[in-house]
């Protein structure tokens, strides 16, 4: 418990003090970059969140796409699933980092709305396109140019997703085309919402008909205001974590907010789970690789994000994780496979959009630092933290 607090401590303060415009913990573009052992100690520490990687299903252990790269180049990757929260793991590393100590750690992947603060910190290094062809080649254009990171020089996704809502239309016996459809009466106490303000807010203006590029603090306190109402008649059930797929399996609720690789696999046991991305949009968001400053091994690194950029390379992994694919050349290489149910993950939207759904999904503005306390206060004592 002391540590928790300690993490929640560093988190807290951390973003008071840049909110108040004093960044004490920035550190300048000159002392990011640390000793390259690249060439010489063919390693690389690679930490990510669990089962987001391939795995050998005889023997879950071993990772195919980073033994293949191993055998290609003759680096060894040292691969943690020790990344569980975006918060967590940020009161972890961030006082290594801030302090300006060697993060023993090469590759991190983390959401893109926590990628901003490490990029704004100055905590992570921008990387050499030179090295990586395939990146600057393969990279998804929706996703090439977020507002904290313009032209993608200090993150590469390493998948993507959409924040839309999930629902089992069988048992409603109607369809969800819009986010005002949640509201409907006979979904009273049927539906939940996603707990954290970054992964929640962004859906909910837009069922307001707000464009998340360009949210306003108004926008914000609307939605809160909408959400209040809500909760008084009961007609949300609760705010949820990724704990909200035993909710929609079990027939506890009806519908959710909701995220889309989750409900590839919810399909699999239950067709009448649908995805909807909304008729007004739905946010499309990213989890993200960086090099943290310090970093031992930067050119072995980039190699291996550049690895991943590969259409074939990146297709055996959508093809196991099921989420959306950053890497749209990928999908030629499924559908030309000889087995059928890798094949049909070529045609699945929640995997590659198609040109439709493309043309609804969107990438909300980043929550500034300033803006940051004062929003997460509010949300905070909506859900009832």
């Amino acid at each position: 418990m002391a540590d928790l607090t300690r993490r929640t401590a560093l988190v807290g303060a951390l973003a008071a003090l840049t909110g108040c415009g004093v960044p004490p913990a920035y550190i300048a573009a000159d002392r990011r970059a640390g000793t390259d052992r690249s060439a010489t100690d063919k390693r690389i520490d690679f930490a990510n969140w669990p089962l987001y990687i391939d795995v050998d299903e005889n023997n879950p252990q071993r990772r195919p796409t980073l033994e293949a790269f191993q055998k290609r180049t003759g680096i060894r990757t040292h691969y943690t699933e020790e990344i569980n929260d975006n918060s967590e793991f940020f009161g972890k590393l961030g006082p290594t980092l801030m302090n300006h100590h060697d993060p023993l750690r090469d590759l991190i992947v983390v959401s893109d709305w926590m990628c901003a603060r490490y990029v704004r910190l100055g905590w992570v290094q921008q990387m050499d396109r030179a090295r990586q062809p395939n990146v600057t080649k393969y990279l998804d254009p929706l996703l090439r140019d977020p507002g904290f990171d313009k032209g993608r020089k200090y993150t590469v996704p390493w998948q993507s997703g959409i924040t839309g809502i999930a629902y089992n239309r069988k048992a409603l016996g109607r369809e969800i085309r819009h986010v005002k459809d949640l509201w409907a009466d006979d979904l009273r106490g049927q539906v939940t919402l996603l707990s954290g303000m970054d992964e929640a807010f962004a859906l909910l203006m837009q069922g307001n008909g707000v464009d998340i590029r360009k949210w306003t603090a108004d926008d914000f306190h609307r939605v809160v205001d909408q959400l209040q109402s809500l909760l008084k008649t009961n007609h949300l059930r609760r705010f949820t974590g990724n704990d909200y797929t035993k909710d929609l399996s079990s027939g506890d609720v009806l519908a959710c907010q909701a995220y889309s690789g989750d409900v590839i696999q919810l399909q699999a046991d239950n067709p009448d789970i649908h995805f909807v991305v909304p008729e007004e949009g739905a946010e499309l968001w990213a989890d993200s690789l960086m090099i943290p400053n310090l970093a031992e091994h930067k050119r072995n690194a980039e190699r291996l994000v550049d690895y991943y950029y590969e259409p074939e390379v990146a297709a055996e992994l959508a093809a196991w994780v099921n989420y959306v694919c950053p890497v749209p050349a990928a999908r030629e290489v499924l559908a030309s496979s000889k087995d059928k149910d890798t094949a049909a993950l070529a045609e699945d939207p929640l995997i590659f959009p198609d040109d439709s759904m493309r043309g609804r999904l969107f990438i909300a503005r980043d929550i500034t630092a300033a803006e940051r306390p004062e929003l997460e206060k509010e949300w905070e004592k909506l859900v009832g933290r």
